[in-house]
């Protein structure tokens, strides 16, 4: 475990002293502060141990505090989430450890959302997540998603420390799900895709394939990369959310980059991204798992290493692209995208009434002084679009 250190969650032993130093952080304080501003901070932190006593593990923090959060939000800013794991089969589904490769909608939320779907479908754990240290930006929130079963992705590396960190993440990942025996979910690219055309880079599944098998008879020299993959259990996963609350935030940020190639984005922005995306209305949310990707893994064996990694990417992009859940406002986009009414059979007037005006109302965010509707609309228009052009050309493969 000492090699992880820079990059993995809290283990069980340091929950306690991690929880002490989270109270006792004055900005994660304030932020206490505002969920309860009528109690006095000693009674909100007094509160916050006795809610604490029991929990000696990550999984139990999740359950104690993340989960009734996360309930929360489901609630309150969703039209209902649905999860789909029947292909994972169901005589040893509950047994099995997965790493879920998915495709990325909201910072926070995909794989908060899963972790709920995961324990209330029955199994018996959640997820350990990667995430960018560009958004671990203060103390508190670095030592909150460590106890939140958490590893570290680092960004922003020269070409060698980032041989170094993906070597270091891939045996971090094949550790966590052989011998740990936890579940991974991790993003099949770095961020999110601003215009939802969701493709698997490579990169990411080389990274997973640079760790050394653990099995015996797989250690040999010069390991195929389907016997290391083959141990994470991969699970293509697609996410679906009707609406996505931070699509003009995207829009917004995909103009400045137009005008201003050296644009990036400040750490307010990702607070934004971050903020918006939890608290915004998402409309219906839906999560489908493919068989795990040693069903087919063998198919691919014997082909030229760079001709396996592309292949592996294409057919995971078919498995996510074919599960799609379609919405009104995906065929309502397209129609509008191509100036016809080739999908009107998948929406009604009333559809096309309510997606035109919750259109209008996010482009009445954008704050640019030059502000470009027309890109703008275009932009947020696509984002509902591509995944309806992904899920057409798949299953017309199929």
């Amino acid at each position: 475990m000492n090699d992880f250190d820079e990059i993995r969650p809290y283990e069980a032993h340091e929950m306690q002293q991690a929880f002490d130093d989270l109270l006792a952080d004055r900005q994660f304080q304030h932020i206490l502060k505002g969920f309860a501003p009528w109690l006095p901070k000693s009674v909100a932190i007094g509160l916050m141990r006795l809610m604490y006593r029991g929990v000696k593990t990550p999984l139990d923090f999740q359950l104690r505090f993340m989960k009734p959060i996360v309930k929360h939000i489901m609630r309150r800013h969703t039209d209902g989430c649905r999860f789909d794991d029947s292909s994972l089969g169901r005589s040893n589904a509950r047994d099995e450890r997965y790493t879920f490769v998915s495709n990325h909608r909201d910072i926070v939320l995909d794989s908060a959302f899963l972790d709920v779907m995961l324990v209330e479908a029955g199994h018996p754990t959640t997820v350990e997540i990667g995430i960018g240290d560009n958004l671990l930006i203060y103390p508190w929130i670095r030592r909150l998603v460590r106890m939140n079963k958490a590893f570290t992705v680092r960004r922003g590396l020269t070409p060698k420390e980032m041989l170094r960190s993906s070597q270091i993440m891939s045996d971090y990942i094949h550790y966590a799900v052989t011998q740990k025996r936890e579940n991974i979910w991790i993003a099949q690219r770095e961020g999110r895709a601003k215009d939802s055309d969701d493709r698997t880079q490579v990169a990411v599944l080389k990274m997973l394939a640079m760790a050394t098998p653990a099995a015996p008879q797989d250690r040999t020299a010069g390991s195929a990369p389907a016997d290391s993959l083959r141990e994470l259990n991969i699970v293509p996963l697609t996410i679906s959310y009707e609406y996505d609350p931070c699509d003009y935030l995207k829009a917004q940020e995909l103009q400045q980059k137009r005008d201003n190639p050296a644009f990036k984005k400040t750490r307010q922005d990702d607070l934004d991204n971050m903020r918006t995306g939890i608290f915004g209305y998402k409309g219906r949310v839906a999560y489908h798992c493919a068989a795990p990707v040693n069903t087919w893994l063998a198919d691919l064996e014997g082909l030229p290493r760079a001709e396996f990694f592309t292949q592996m990417a294409q057919r995971m992009d078919h498995e996510l692209h074919s599960h799609y859940t379609l919405y009104p406002c995906n065929y309502i986009a397209l129609d509008l995208l191509q100036t016809d009414r080739a999908h009107s059979s998948h929406y009604t007037a009333a559809d096309e009434q309510r997606f035109t005006r919750y259109l209008d109302a996010q482009l009445a965010k954008v704050t640019l002084a030059e502000k470009d509707e027309p890109f703008l609309r275009q932009t947020i228009l696509t984002m509902y679009a591509n995944p309806l052009r992904n899920y057409l050309a798949a299953t017309s493969q199929s």
